[in-house]
């Protein structure tokens, strides 16, 4: 089943979305989608893990060594934001891209999980699109908080699906396109570090709770975004999750 969350007319809501792509309420009323906003689908995030270089290619399209153990970074919630939203380019950079990313998400308490044990803990998978810039990264050991900690660059949905809905994670296909070229292409058959490896090194490292996220990285294709761009990252059997680049000044407009 796929969970989602949206505001309509004022309120929060949590819904389903069928395979016809209808919204609906657990009454089963039908949501118009132009009468919606897409919030993020994990209703109460948690701590979100992201991942470097955990692509082999996208470690060599940037000059780097693929890593030897994850590289783990932490991101806020204030990146977080919904399907079909503004994410914004700030001004006075070179360099702003995408990242398709799988995410998976933990649905139970867990520490010290072994690996065979992993997928246990998962609820299911998202779809984020973790922008960096790349003017600000001085090494990979360093994405710091001008490179991934912006409001708004790391949208994420639409929905949460089932882990049981979508199977075996160990192949799935991954893409971008931007205004509708194709940019990005990959699958998850070539990440360093995959889910239930990350799982067991992470949970011996903190307790993992209920809501948390695991970002697990980007294959290679990158690409400078502008305002106005239309950028659709999509995972197979997860969904397909669309972003609109907006200026700095439109994304804040004079409330700051």
């Amino acid at each position: 089943m796929k969970h989602a969350r949206v505001l309509h007319n004022g309120v929060e809501l949590d819904i389903t979305v069928d395979d016809a792509d209808r919204l609906l309420l657990a009454d089963g009323t039908e949501l118009n989608e132009t009468e919606v906003t897409w919030l993020c689908p994990v209703k109460q995030p948690g701590t979100i893990f992201a991942l470097g270089l955990n692509y082999a290619d996208h470690a060599s399209e940037l000059a780097f060594e693929p890593p030897t153990e994850p590289l783990v970074f932490l991101k806020g919630a204030n990146t977080l934001t919904g399907h079909k939203q503004p994410s914004y380019r700030p001004d006075d950079i070179e360099f702003q891209h995408y990242e398709c990313e799988l995410v998976a998400v933990i649905g139970k308490e867990g520490k010290n999980i072994a690996r065979e044990d992993a997928m246990d803990y998962i609820a299911g998978y998202t779809v984020c699109n973790d922008f960096a810039i790349r003017d600000y990264l001085e090494n990979y050991y360093r994405p710091n908080l001008r490179v991934k900690s912006r409001d708004s660059l790391c949208p994420i949905g639409p929905w949460l699906i089932d882990k049981d809905d979508v199977g075996d994670i160990s192949n799935l296909k991954l893409t971008t396109r931007v205004n509708g070229e194709l940019t990005q292409e990959g699958t998850t058959a070539d990440m360093i570090f995959d889910v239930p490896f990350l799982v067991e090194y992470l949970s011996k490292i903190m307790t993992l709770q209920p809501g948390d996220m695991i970002a697990t990285g980007t294959p290679k294709g990158l690409k400078d975004m502008q305002p106005g761009d239309v950028v659709v990252c999509e995972i197979e059997k997860v969904g397909a999750l669309e972003t609109h680049i907006v200026s700095e000044q439109q994304f804040y407009g004079d409330k700051y």
